[in-house]
């Protein structure tokens, strides 16, 4: 099983910026350069929400339509990290941040949940007005 820490997250106020990092270690983080990794977000009394995602070498990248043009999802399979620069926060935005890694080899990417078997702890961002 991978182990998938994020970081980065707080406090911004609206118009800013935060670089959401997700670190993969354990004894199979080497598949992480072959799975596709995506982010996700969820707010209390909601469901978990799709953000984006990357397939294996970063060649194919997927947006949320209310992302879209503002974050941007990267990866370094060196580092087995995933990153989400988010940029033009808004207070809709705050949310606790997840990674996944998929269940399926990364030539593509994945916007459903039920396609990750692998989640972090979730990072807090918190957008203000």
């Amino acid at each position: 099983q991978v182990q998938l820490v994020e970081s980065g997250g707080g406090l911004v106020q609206a118009g800013g910026s935060l670089r959401l990092s997700c670190a993969a270690s354990g004894r199979t983080a080497n598949v992480f350069n072959v799975v596709s990794m995506g982010w996700f977000r969820q707010t209390p009394g909601k469901e978990r929400e799709f953000v984006a995602c990357i397939n294996w070498n970063g060649a194919t990248t997927s947006y949320a339509d209310s992302v879209k043009g503002r974050f941007t999802i990267s990866r370094d399979n060196a580092k087995t990290t995933v990153y989400l620069q988010m940029n033009g926060l808004k207070p809709e935005d705050t949310a606790l941040y997840y990674c996944a890694k998929s269940r399926q080899y990364g030539r593509t990417c994945y916007q459903a949940i039920g396609d990750y078997s692998d989640w972090g702890q979730g990072t807090q961002v918190t957008v203000s007005s």
